[in-house]
C-alpha cells in the first residue's frame, strides 16, 4: 500500500526477504526516512533516495523483521524504487572495488569514522564503528559491527544500533560485565554491554546489550546520564578492580569553548555518580578535545606500578596517576600521531593476554566507490622512559604477518610490483647520512643528521634509539602509515598512488650508504578469502 500526500509517503512492505536495497543518489538532497515496525519507530535516517541512474545501492538487513509488516515515512521521494532481495547489493564486486583497502578495514557499504567498543568477547575481537549506511557523507550515525579471530581478517554483521527517538547514535565504548553488575546477563552468560552517546535534544548516555555479541538491545531504562551540555559525548567505561566499580570518563565540552573530561563511578553500570573533573587545558592549549580514551600501562615493564593514559581524540594524551576517582596528570599535552588523518582512537578492552592494542580512524577518503573511510592497522601501545620522560610506542600486531604473499623480495627490488606493501629498513648511526624510499610514489625519507623522517613532504621527529634506527612502512591503495624510532614515532598519511605505479626503490645516501637490513613484502587482501 502507497498512500501520498503532498509532503509525505508512506509505504507499508510485507518483509519476505533478507535486504532492502536502497538507490542512493549524492546530487539530490536528503529526505527524512523512518521505518517502523509494530508501530515501533526502528530506524531514522536522512537519505539522498535516487531519482534517476543510482550511484551506488545502500542496504539494510532486515531479516529480523520476517513475516512482519514494514512501514516507511519519507519527506518527499521515490519510496517505490526501495527494492527487497536476499542478495547484498554489487555482491560479486564486494570488496574488489579498485580503491578497497587492502589491508585496513572499511566497511562494505557507506561512510566510516570513529572506532567504537572495542572489545574481545567469546573468543572474538569486536570493532564496532561509526556508521552512515546510506551515504558516502558524514551523517545518519548507527554504530556498525565487525569481528576478528586475529584483528587482521574481518567479518561484518551490519549495524547493530541505529538512530531512534534519542537521537542519533555517536561514539562510546563496550565492557564485559564479568559480575553480571548490570543483572543483563542470562544462564551465567556474562553480558556484553555498549555505552552511548545518544545524540539527541538532549544529548545523553544510554546502554544497549547483548549475551551473544550479535543480537543487541536497548536497555528500556535509558538515559542513564542526562545531559549536563549539549557538549557531552563519546563515553569510555572499564572497570577498576581496586574501587570494585565502573569508571566512565565523559567528555564535557563547556561555555566559552572549555574542553574537559569528567569522571562517573557506578557498582551497575545504570546509575552514575561524578567524582572528579580534568580540565583540557591542563599542561597547555585546550588539547583534551572529544573521545577520550583512559586506561592503564606499566611503564618499562613494572606491572606493580602502572601509569595511567588519557588520550584525546586528536591523539595527544596525559601520564599520571590514577586512585579510582581522581586522575593526577604528572605529564600533560604529549604528542602521538603525525601527518593527517589519523584521529578518535580507542583501545580494547578484556583482552586476554593483558595487551593494549589501539585502532583509530584513517581519514582517507576512496572516491566514486560506494564506501568511504577507513580504520588504522591496529598497533601494540606500550610506555617507555625517554629523554624527554615517559612516552607511548607503538608496534603493528605480528597478525599482519599473515597477509605476506611469500618471502621477502629486498633482492629484487628492480622487478617487484606489488600495490599493497611492506617495507622494513634498519640502519646504525653514522652509517649513512639519508634513507630515501620510493613506495608506488611516495616519498618517504629519513634523515640521518636531522633525526627527522619525512613523508610526502609532511615531517616528524626520529631520533635513533640506542644508535638505530628502524623504519616499518605499510602503504594501501589509500593510505601509508609508517613506525619509526621503535614505535615512538607514527605518522599516517592519506594518499592514493597510480593504479600504474607499483614499484618500489631504496637508496642510501651518504656516509658509508649502506642499510644494515632491509626487507620487501607484497601484501595480500585482507578480504582474499571473502
Amino acid at each position: 500500500m502507497v498512500e501520498d500526500t503532498e509532503l509525505i509517503q508512506t509505504r507499508e512492505l510485507a518483509i519476505t526477504h533478507r535486504y532492502l536495497h536502497l538507490p542512493i543518489q549524492e546530487s539530490v538532497p536528503e529526505r527524512k526516512l523512518e521505518m517502523r515496525v509494530g508501530g515501533h519507530v526502528e530506524v531514522i535516517a536522512a537519505v539522498r533516495l535516487a531519482d534517476g541512474k543510482p550511484d551506488w545501492w545502500a542496504f539494510k538487513d532486515v531479516s529480523a523483521w520476517k513475516g512482519k509488516t514494514l512501514t516507511l515515512t519519507l519527506e518527499i521521494g521515490l519510496l517505490s524504487t526501495i527494492v527487497q532481495s536476499d542478495l547484498l547489493p554489487d555482491e560479486a564486486s564486494l570488496y574488489q572495488e579498485p580503491l578497497r583497502p587492502l589491508l585496513h578495514f572499511s566497511s562494505r557499504r557507506g561512510w566510516l569514522n570513529d572506532p567504537n567498543g572495542l572489545v574481545f568477547y567469546r573468543g572474538e575481537y569486536h570493532l564496532f564503528y561509526q556508521h552512515n549506511p546510506y551515504g558516502w557523507g558524514w551523517g545518519n550515525m548507527h554504530w556498525g559491527h565487525a569481528t576478528s579471530l586475529d584483528l587482521v581478517h574481518w567479518q561484518e554483521h551490519g549495524d547493530i544500533l541505529a538512530p531512534d527517538t534519542l537521537g542519533a547514535m555517536f561514539s562510546g565504548s563496550a565492557v564485559v560485565d564479568w559480575k553480571n553488575t548490570s543483572g543483563f546477563g542470562e544462564n551465567g552468560q556474562p553480558p556484553l554491554v555498549l555505552i552511548y552517546t545518544a545524540a539527541g535534544n538532549p544529548t545523553t548516555q544510554c546502554l544497549a546489550y547483548s549475551t551473544d555479541g550479535r543480537m543487541f538491545t536497548k536497555y528500556s531504562g535509558n538515559p542513564v546520564i542526562p545531559q549536563i551540555t549539549d557538549g557531552n559525548r563519546d563515553p569510555k567505561v572499564f572497570w577498576h578492580e581496586p574501587s570494585q566499580k565502573w569508571v566512565q570518563v565523559l567528555y564535557v565540552g563547556l561555555p566559552s569553548n572549555q574542553h574537559t573530561v569528567h569522571f562517573f563511578t557506578s557498582l551497575n553500570l545504570k546509575d552514575w555518580t561524578k567524582v572528579s573533573l580534568v580540565n583540557g587545558s591542563v599542561g597547555g592549549d585546550n588539547f583534551l578535545y572529544e573521545c577520550p580514551d583512559f586506561f592503564p600501562l606499566p611503564l618499562d615493564g613494572d606491572t606493580n606500578h602502572p601509569k595511567w593514559i588519557l588520550t584525546a581524540a586528536n591523539s595527544r594524551y596525559s601520564v599520571g596517576t590514577f586512585d579510582g576517582i581522581t586522575f593526577t596528570p604528572e605529564h600533560s599535552n604529549l604528542p602521538d600521531v603525525h601527518g593527517a588523518g589519523f584521529y578518535a582512537a580507542q583501545t580494547y578492552s578484556d583482552m586476554p593476554d593483558g595487551k593494549r592494542i589501539q585502532i583509530g580512524w584513517i581519514q582517507a577518503p576512496s572516491p566514486g566507490m560506494p564506501f568511504n573511510q577507513l580504520q588504522s592497522l591496529p598497533s601494540e601501545l606500550t610506555l617507555k622512559t625517554t629523554t624527554q620522560g615517559p612516552r607511548l610506542m607503538r608496534t603493528p600486531v605480528k597478525a599482519l604477518q599473515s597477509l605476506r604473499e611469500g618471502s621477502d623480495q629486498a633482492a629484487n627490488i628492480p622487478s617487484f610490483r606489488a600495490e599493497a606493501i611492506e617495507l622494513q629498513a634498519e640502519l646504525f648511526q653514522g652509517d649513512t647520512d639519508q634513507v630515501e624510499c620510493n613506495l608506488r610514489g611516495v616519498s618517504v625519507v629519513f634523515d640521518a643528521q636531522q633525526q627527522e623522517l619525512t613523508v610526502n613532504g609532511h615531517s616528524a621527529p626520529a631520533p635513533f634509539v640506542q644508535g638505530t634506527q628502524r623504519l616499518t612502512i605499510y602503504l594501501d591503495r589509500t593510505v601509508i602509515e609508517v613506525y619509526a624510532s621503535d614505535g615512538l614515532t607514527y605518522l599516517t598519511l592519506p594518499v592514493i598512488p597510480s593504479a600504474d605505479a607499483q614499484s618500489v626503490s631504496v637508496q642510501a645516501i651518504g656516509g658509508k650508504a649502506q642499510l644494515s637490513a632491509l626487507k620487501l613484502y607484497k601484501l595480500k587482501s585482507l578480504w582474499q578469502n571473502k
